[in-house]
């Protein structure tokens, strides 16, 4: 059984990077008292577990990058990076958890395989926990090449949410290439610059 979870829904740049991940209950860990959503620990602890996880449980990545986003929206990519993160696993799990509410019929397909989706999963079940600690450090880890490779929006800072900082940076600097163009807030100033 994989859990699945996604980091980068809500940001006005950079990708939607799901993980998959399968523990073996049978070689339980001490580090896996430490398993919990990743928004509710700092970031120094989602690294050290990131670590744990990938050295001793079978870990996917999957990605969808903003112009994808912005061309089949944000519920199907995510369940595209989900489904790339599945694949990354090499072998097929035979059930897959799902962080979040069922998804629609399109999304269901993405999938392709049968899975339940758990609301709340990553603060109820130890491998959709898991999985969203490394999708998030390994979003996090992209925001931070990216703010090297397009200095002054702050993505090391704020990662692409939609912050008073970025917003100001955006409307300074306009849109670069991986901010989300279907986004309301950047679709504005792309709007005020044509």
């Amino acid at each position: 059984m994989a859990g699945v979870d996604e980091a980068g829904r809500g940001p006005m740049a950079g990708p939607v990077v799901a993980a998959a991940v399968v523990l073996d209950p049978s070689d339980a860990a001490s580090w896996w008292a430490g398993l919990r959503d990743s928004k509710l620990l700092s970031a120094r602890a989602r690294e050290r577990l990131a670590e744990a996880i990938r050295r001793q449980a079978e870990v996917g990545v999957g990605m969808v990058a903003a112009d994808r986003i912005d061309a089949v929206g944000i519920a199907p990519a995510t369940f595209q990076a989900m489904r790339l993160a599945l694949e990354d696993l090499g072998a097929a799990p035979d059930y897959i958890l799902v962080d979040g509410r069922p998804p629609t019929a399109v999304c269901q397909r993405l999938l392709a395989m049968p899975h339940k989706a758990l609301v709340g999963g990553d603060r109820r079940c130890l491998s959709i926990a898991a999985a969203s600690i490394v999708a998030k450090v390994e979003r996090d880890r992209l925001m931070l090449e990216y703010d090297a490779l397009f200095p002054g929006y702050g993505f090391a800072r704020h990662k692409g949410y939609p912050t008073a900082d970025h917003a100001r940076a955006l409307a300074e600097l306009g849109p670069c290439a991986i901010h989300r163009r279907s986004w309301a807030p950047v679709r504005a100033v792309v709007d005020r610059l044509c």
